[in-house]
């Protein structure tokens, strides 16, 4: 419950730095997932640095309506772990029981390593205490340095990487208590200057993250194909809209021979289709142009 409880006051940081705001509408997504950074800093808190990078990372890439952003890894265990029970036949059935088959997986990864962080708000405190009140300066400076890696999670090849830095330097009063045995800041992590500084780096990360979108290719399948309407496997969810046209065909891949590696995708283009209704997480296309009867079930649809 501490773990929750610290989680969620972490999240509350991000309020404090605006965000880019991205186009909600017209702009594709792709579905991300992000995974516990290490610590190799060896920084130690009342809070794990780990936990929150990942909290406030998906919180962050959330905020930028770029992403379909998936649970972190421990959450999509317990998913899984309760389609598991539900599947086992202990757990009472009905249309609200989950389900296997379902999951949405991730197109990219996200993972990296916390490098360095630098604390010196204890240093900064002074102050004067009074009946086990503590009243003094807040001064000091938080800094924390990572690397992230943007993987894609087909071929494991890391797309983009790199070395991000947060700072924050904080001034002013805080008020404390400190009796015998324990101590306890108003305010604690929320106000720390670590803290912000881990929001500060996740939003540099994110900064980047979104620049690398055009250079990452972006695709559909052809789910079927009947009655003149071709129907694509994206969706609202995935960004599409209404009035969006899309390239369809087989797809051409080259491959290294004595690897196997993926060294070239193009696509063998049969026709054109423009989006004319769009759910969830299918759309609804008319042929636009080239041989309709040639657009078959399992093709590759990429964006013009």
């Amino acid at each position: 419950m501490g773990r929750v409880v610290r989680a969620i006051g972490l999240v509350m940081l991000t309020l404090s730095l605006p965000v880019v705001t991205w186009a909600q509408t017209g702009g594709l997504r792709y579905s991300i997932t992000v995974s516990k950074f290490e610590n190799k800093a060896g920084w130690a808190g009342q809070w794990d640095i780990g936990d929150a990078w990942g909290t406030i990372l998906t919180d962050l890439l959330n905020q930028t309506g770029k992403f379909i952003v998936l649970g972190e890894k421990d959450m999509r265990q317990e998913a899984m772990a309760e389609q598991d029970f539900a599947a086992s036949g202990r757990a009472a059935g009905g249309a609200k029981a989950p389900v296997t088959g379902q999951m949405t997986p991730a197109q990219l990864l996200v993972k990296g390593a916390i490098t360095h962080v630098q604390d010196t708000t204890g240093a900064g405190h002074g102050g004067l205490s009074v009946g086990g009140f503590r009243i003094g300066g807040a001064g000091g400076k938080g800094e924390v340095n990572a690397t992230i890696y943007i993987v894609d999670s087909t071929t494991g090849q890391v797309l983009a990487s790199k070395s991000v830095v947060g700072e924050s330097t904080r001034k002013g009063l805080d008020l404390g208590y400190s009796g015998a045995g324990w101590g306890a800041d108003a305010g604690g992590y929320q106000k720390s200057n670590v803290g912000k500084a881990v929001t500060a780096a996740c939003k540099e990360a994110v900064d980047f993250m979104v620049a690398q979108l055009p250079k990452i290719p972006w695709t559909g399948t052809v789910a079927q194909a009947a009655g003149g309407k071709v129907y694509i496997n994206r969706g609202a969810r995935d960004g599409v809209a209404v009035g969006q046209e899309f390239v369809v065909g087989e797809p051409n891949v080259i491959r290294d021979p004595d690897t196997g590696e993926v060294l070239d995708q193009s696509l063998n283009e049969v026709a054109r289709l423009e989006v004319t209704q769009v759910k969830d997480k299918l759309s609804i296309c008319t042929v636009k142009s080239g041989d309709a009867a040639a657009v078959k079930r399992g093709m590759m649809v990429k964006p013009l």
